[in-house]
């Protein structure tokens, strides 16, 4: 599976390499839904990682098909990001956001996320399930702390 980092670089290296750095592994981890959804979720980690010392860090990951060019997505999604960057400027928290592109989202966060991290996704408050849900559930079964913040 080759993953590229927000820089555009296709990374195709060892397991780790996609690893967020180790200073970051006491961090919550706010993974971008949609807009709406991951301020709410930003505001919880904000909550949660106050009293533990902790960062937060925003994981944008988005999917590409597979007649698309990894390094081209067909959606950019740079002013998602841009933006995600210049609210984690004001808060006071340390904040970081990292985007990646990838073929299957989940093996993404299974290469990208520590062992046992602390998740924090915005979902949209339904009783049917849904993609990010899924999502979720699939993190949890990975071992993964997942706190879910629904929003209307």
């Amino acid at each position: 599976m080759s993953i590229a980092a927000s820089s555009g670089k296709l990374i195709t290296e060892k397991r780790d390499a996609l690893r967020i750095s180790p200073e970051l592994q006491l961090s919550v981890f706010v993974i971008f839904t949609s807009t709406t959804q991951t301020l709410k979720a930003l505001e919880k980690a904000a909550e949660i990682a106050s009293p533990l010392g902790a960062g937060i860090v925003v994981l944008a990951v988005q999917v590409v098909p597979f007649p698309f060019p990894l390094d081209r997505p067909p959606v950019p999604f740079e002013f998602i990001i841009r933006r995600f960057r210049e609210m984690a400027s004001r808060s006071p928290r340390k904040t970081l956001v990292r985007a990646y592109v990838c073929r299957d989202q989940t093996e993404a966060f299974n290469r990208i996320l520590f062992p046992s991290s602390l998740i924090v996704m915005g979902v949209r408050k339904s009783s049917w399930p849904s993609r990010d849900k899924g999502l979720a559930r699939k993190l949890s079964r990975a071992g993964h702390e997942v706190i879910l913040v629904e929003t209307e």
